[in-house]
């Protein structure tokens, strides 16, 4: 090379024809060829090989990664069960329903399995006449307005989509609702319908439980008549009386690593210690609370702001949506229990399923100790259902309370009304039956296997995310009563989430949290105006409204007309966010704002009273303006009232008869114009 550089710079020291500089020449192209060869060579076998493998990598991770089996008709078959009992279940009432039906099958000479439709191909349904006596029970919660529960989601779908011939299947449904709710039990109803329409034998007339009047009794009254059509269809008769029989069985770990122990989490082992998105019911966000204010400025009642700081979770929600929270049980409620059994609540345990084939291998995360079980996991608060009585009342070593406990467990109309009289009517909860029955104590395990899971509480969220991108507003209202006992009851999340005070480094402010989308929606044109309609915490996802036009405003939109109508008791005691909404009507986002004052006169004036008296205004919004109307808050009475409002308003302007204006706001409905966002 230094030879070919001297030449180039200087080529009369030397001829290109010398036959020294052609000996150079051809070594060094030798060299340069040789080595422009291998490596391409080289690349091009590299290459090759990096081309053979892509095929072959995908195959030995597919081979390697379990399979699940989501054939319920297999597992039918391999562990001998003829009927098999699906929920859909948002609360966790269904599922429990769902399992009391699979264990009656026993007394009947035949065998259950509770199944989460979400974890199996319904498809299937269509085999299950492969079974010998087989039959599909159906225990679906409607949640929402007429919307199937998360877990039912896929199964509806599948109803909607499915052609199948289900002409060998016998199913029956039992469906779980609420009257005040304006679809009620819609779930229920259709899965029974659209069953029959693809051929399927319904066994038993399909059962329509109410929430709003007493779900249990109802359960009941439709479950005594059910196994009799059961038996007469498969000619099987009863094996006996309905005996205690145990799901799981205790397990005490004496000697076990901490680190392996549920503290509370609801899914992964440690994910509150070691936080991933994304975030949902079984893997919640712990956020900090930055904000907890009391809203109100008088009266009993402890009306309350928080605010959920939801930074670098990668959470995101709209106006309308909901936020759960994930509670948790007064730990002096938890000692008294541990107290009246004589139990170490630190005592760490496992409750294994004793069917190894079920998918539920614990009934809440374990091994974990009773005390985390009582507080995070166990609801302990609400008045056991008629299942847990019957089986406790096998501990009493007094014979009139054993006798009480069967009676009240019972479907005679004797037993309903004692159940009624002295348990649910002075919302006796489990403390205080064993305060009541000196001489019931079961063991703790059976008792924390009888109790239901304590379940995420919903809340619409106050604020908007174009505004508050990094936090989720709460606004609520603490639930405390005294019962006819003479005992005070508290709402289990509104007075956790009261005690929620931020704290510097925020350990004692942290609330497991995620976000369930909703179908409470603004307008897709800002333009659209709309009617509010929410008294109480009822305003909470019109704050969050609000807040969004004002925003869409200031980036230059045309923001419609934004009518809130709103109702609370006191002007001076419960006006909620007051200087807000003050703001927004004096920024001209809000342009009507209606406020009644219930109790500050003698005659109470509701907000369905001020509809009726700005009538003209309402009917020439809705009709010429094409307004989206929002009703949210208490669905038994005022959602119903002002939904009868509206009725004699379009009656009234539109020149309907009363039938006509009813299908008139089902069409607003229909088209997603009338919304709703209560409870009850």
């Amino acid at each position: 090379l230094t030879a070919m550089e001297e030449a180039g710079m200087d080529p009369n020291l030397s001829s290109p024809d010398s036959p020294a500089q052609q000996d150079s020449l051809f070594s060094m192209t030798d060299v340069f060829l040789i080595s422009l060869i291998t490596g391409l060579l080289t690349y091009w076998l590299f290459f090759r090989k990096k081309k053979e493998e892509v095929p072959v990598l995908p195959k030995i991770q597919t081979v390697a990664a379990p399979v699940r089996d989501s054939s319920f008709i297999e597992k039918m078959k391999k562990t001998g069960r003829n009927i098999v009992v699906f929920y859909g279940s948002q609360t966790g009432t269904a599922e429990e329903f769902a399992n009391r039906l699979s264990k009656d099958a026993h007394r009947y000479g035949l065998r259950g399995m509770a199944a989460d439709p979400e974890e199996y191909d319904l498809s299937d349904l269509s085999r299950l006449s492969e079974i010998d006596k087989s039959l599909a029970v159906f225990c679906m919660a409607t949640y929402g307005e007429g919307d199937p529960t998360d877990n039912a989601q896929d199964f509806y779908d599948w109803l909607q989509e499915a052609d199948a011939d289900l002409s060998g299947l016998r199913f029956a449904v039992f469906g779980l609702g609420n009257k005040t709710y304006e679809h009620f039990n819609a779930m229920g109803k259709y899965v029974d319908k659209r069953l029959e329409e693809l051929g399927a034998q319904r066994i038993f007339e399909l059962g329509l439980g109410d929430d709003d009047g007493n779900l249990e009794e109802d359960f009941i009254t439709w479950r005594e008549q059910f196994w009799p059509a059961v038996c007469e269809h498969f000619g099987v008769e009863a094996t006996g009386e309905e005996s205690s029989i145990r799901q799981y069985e205790l397990v005490v770990h004496t000697d076990v690593n901490m680190n392996k122990v549920y503290t509370g989490e609801m899914g992964r082992l440690k994910s509150y210690e070691n936080q991933k998105p994304p975030f949902d019911a079984k893997n919640p966000y712990l956020a900090k609370v930055t904000e907890n204010r009391k809203l109100n400025s008088g009266g009993e009642r402890h009306l309350m702001h928080l605010e959920l700081d939801i930074s670098n979770s990668k959470i995101r929600y709209e106006s309308g949506d909901h936020v759960a929270v994930y509670p948790a049980n007064d730990s002096s409620l938890v000692n008294q229990i541990g107290e009246i059994l004589g139990t170490d609540l630190d005592t760490v345990m496992s409750l294994n399923n004793l069917d190894e084939e079920s998918n539920k291998k614990h009934p809440f995360p374990c091994p974990t100790s009773y005390r985390t079980a009582l507080t995070y996991y166990l609801d302990i608060t609400n008045p056991p259902r008629t299942n847990v009585l019957y089986e406790l009342a096998q501990y009493t070593t007094d014979p009139g309370e054993q006798e009480r406990l069967r009676k009240m467990a019972s479907s005679a109309a004797e037993g309903k009304a004692l159940y009624l009289s002295w348990v649910v009517e002075p919302r006796r909860n489990i403390l205080a039956i064993l305060q009541d029955m000196p001489s019931l104590r079961p063991p703790i395990d059976h008792l924390c296997e009888l109790l239901p899971r304590l379940q995420a509480r919903y809340y619409s969220i106050a604020s908007s995310s174009k505004v508050h991108p990094n936090a989720v507003h709460i606004c609520a209202v603490t639930v405390e009563y005294q019962t006819k006992t003479g005992r005070l009851n508290k709402g289990v999340a509104t007075n956790w989430l009261k005690s929620k005070v931020p704290d510097q480094d925020g350990s004692n402010s942290l609330v497991p949290m995620y976000v369930r989308k909703s179908q409470f929606r603004l307008p897709f044109k800002p333009s659209t105006p709309v009617i509010m309609i929410g008294p109480g915490t009822g305003v909470a996802p019109f704050i969050g409204f609000i807040q969004e036009r004002a925003w869409l405003k200031e980036q230059g939109k045309e923001v419609g007309e934004t009518v809130l109508y709103y109702g609370c008791r006191h002007e001076r005691e419960d006006y909620l966010y007051r200087e807000e909404l003050a703001h927004f009507q004096q920024e001209g986002v809000l342009t009507q704002l209606h406020v009644a004052f219930s109790r500050d006169q003698a005659e109470k004036v509701y907000v369905q009273h001020l509809l009726k008296k700005n009538k003209e205004n309402v009917w020439k919004l809705v009709n010429e303006g094409m307004a989206h109307i929002y009703v949210c808050g208490d669905a038994r009475n005022m959602a119903r009232d002002v939904q009868n409002v509206f009725y004699e308003i379009v009656s009234e302007f539109g020149n309907m008869s009363q039938p006509q204006a009813v299908d008139y706001v089902k069409k607003l409905m229909t088209k997603g114009r009338y919304s709703l966002d209560v409870w009850s």
